[in-house]
């Protein structure tokens, strides 16, 4: 019976997804200006290093990488703070409050019918595309099982990074600023925009143990392994599972002491 509730959340997001097809295409082609820029960006910086391998990475596992990550980053962005954000500014949190069931799940859910509409309409096909065009440079074997089990974590932590933010809105009431500061640190950190492969060794050590890199490193470092060592597997979704699970009991603990500070609509 729960689980018919949660599905039927995921059904309306689906079909509230199909109502602003525009602004698919608008992203689509947004985000194909930004590939363009990174191919010609990473380009120069290969041809000013003089060399075909820099950090152990050549150009074409530099651009699959991040193609890939800008992919993952289209699916799994649920534009949580925004929501919270509005509603707390309209007072309709106070409404969403009062529903038999927990605001953290019933924001999720209302979001997981996005997921799958982006997953369909984005990173298949972009990871179809590589695929083909890469002639088999992404492995296909145990490694997507593994990078299937990561992406789920992934996502977890994604939104408990959002929601964590996102509470925030309820001291500051404004939540623009701090939600690109918190976009710019996640997807720097978590080797989005940079290979984390080419961060210098300290930071790379330092980053390896932050969430951040959980979110897209992690899956991605599964993915492109054609032969992961069970070492390597255990030690990636352990500190995944760490994060996950330390970051949702953070998520709900900062909630649940914020609550009283609602304050919209005079209240």
């Amino acid at each position: 019976m729960r689980m018919r509730k949660y599905l039927a959340l995921t059904r309306a997001g689906i079909i509230e997804s199909l109502q602003f097809r525009l602004s698919f295409v608008v992203m689509v082609i947004g985000n194909l200006l930004y590939l363009i820029v990174v191919y010609f960006l990473w380009k120069a910086i290969y041809a000013s290093a003089g060399t075909d391998v820099v950090s152990g990475m050549t150009f074409s596992d530099t651009l699959i990488y991040l193609v890939l990550a800008t992919a993952l980053y289209n699916f799994m962005e649920m534009y949580a703070v925004w929501e919270i954000g509005r509603n707390i500014q309209t007072g309709k949190i106070v409404l969403d409050l009062l529903k038999p069931m927990e605001y953290r799940k019933l924001l999720f859910w209302s979001y997981s019918g996005t997921f799958v509409m982006q997953f369909l309409f984005t990173f298949l096909p972009t990871f179809i595309v590589v695929a083909i065009v890469t002639h088999g440079a992404i492995p296909m074997g145990i490694n997507l099982l593994f990078f299937g089990l990561s992406v789920i974590i992934a996502v977890s932590i994604n939104y408990s990074i959002d929601y964590i933010v996102g509470t925030i809105c309820l001291y500051t009431e404004s939540i623009w600023g701090i939600n690109i500061m918190k976009q710019v640190i996640v997807l720097l950190l978590s080797g989005a925009t940079v290979p984390i492969a080419f961060f210098p060794e300290p930071l790379k050590t330092i980053v390896h143990y932050l969430p951040f890199q959980s979110i897209y490193n992690a899956p991605l470092s599964l993915l492109l392994d054609a032969d992961p060592q069970p070492q390597k597997v255990l030690t990636t979704l352990g500190i995944q599972l760490f994060w996950c699970v330390s970051m949702m009991i953070l998520s709900k603990a900062f909630w649940k002491a914020s609550l009283r500070q609602i304050t919209v609509n005079g209240g």
